[in-house]
């Protein structure tokens, strides 16, 4: 039997209610840049995609220290947020789910865009020539078709989020019950030699993890596809 303790309870509820708010945030703002990404022919399609893409090849301590300078009260976010009577991000829940954002966005927005460029051209004329506006043809055409990227992105964005070390203890540091996630509460046990919870809690990640891989190996095959990130 499992036996894990308070703060490892505590650890493992924060981590699900990051995961499913910051994926929840991702579907909404990421479905209209990826289609935009895939239908656009502008001249920005490069640099937005370098952008989205960066978390993919920057290491975590990187973003997380830019965001940290950001999201400081020094910084342009943190002088806004201020203005706005919310305070500083970092070390704080909501900051912790803005770094992960950005940290888990290409793993949301790529499947989405790739979907959707997989459709062509030829569903969204037909559509247009039967009379449906633009977002028409996304809620009639492009979701239902382009449900597969969408399924994926969203085990994707979840399970990255799930997975994050680097960025979360540069933003959110270690408190607990506000910032310390299981990866945290992993490297704590460690930290203090308590090798037997971080093996109770690294071997239930391990697990996690390959579970939802294999859903989604398994997911992909029923489709007859591949999913990749570019």
């Amino acid at each position: 039997m499992i036996n894990f303790s308070p703060e490892d309870i505590s650890a493992i509820w924060l981590t699900l209610k990051l995961a499913s708010t910051v994926t929840i945030i991702l579907l909404l703002i990421g479905t209209p840049i990826a289609y935009w990404l895939a239908r656009t022919n502008s001249k920005m399609k490069g640099p937005i995609s370098a952008i989205v893409a960066l978390p993919l090849v920057l290491p975590p301590t990187v973003i997380g220290f830019y965001l940290l300078i950001a999201m400081g009260p020094n910084g342009f976010v943190g002088q806004l947020t201020q203005s706005l009577g919310l305070g500083t991000l970092p070390f704080t829940f909501g900051g912790l789910v803005v770094a992960s954002v950005f940290y888990s966005m290409p793993f949301v927005v790529q499947p989405i865009q790739n979907a959707i460029e997989g459709l062509g051209d030829r569903p969204l004329e037909v559509a247009a020539s039967l009379g449906a506006g633009r977002l028409d043809q996304f809620f009639t055409v492009v979701l239902p078709l382009a449900k597969p990227g969408f399924i994926t992105a969203t085990i994707l964005g979840f399970a990255h989020t799930v997975g994050e070390f680097g960025v979360i203890l540069m933003i959110g540091g270690n408190i607990p019950g506000e910032t310390r996630v299981v990866s945290v509460q992993i490297y704590d046990h460690v930290e203090s030699l308590a090798y037997g919870q971080a093996h109770t809690l690294a071997g239930t990640m391990v697990v996690f993890s390959f579970v939802v891989l294999l859903c989604l190996y398994w997911f992909q095959s029923k489709r007859g596809g591949q999913w990749s990130m570019k």
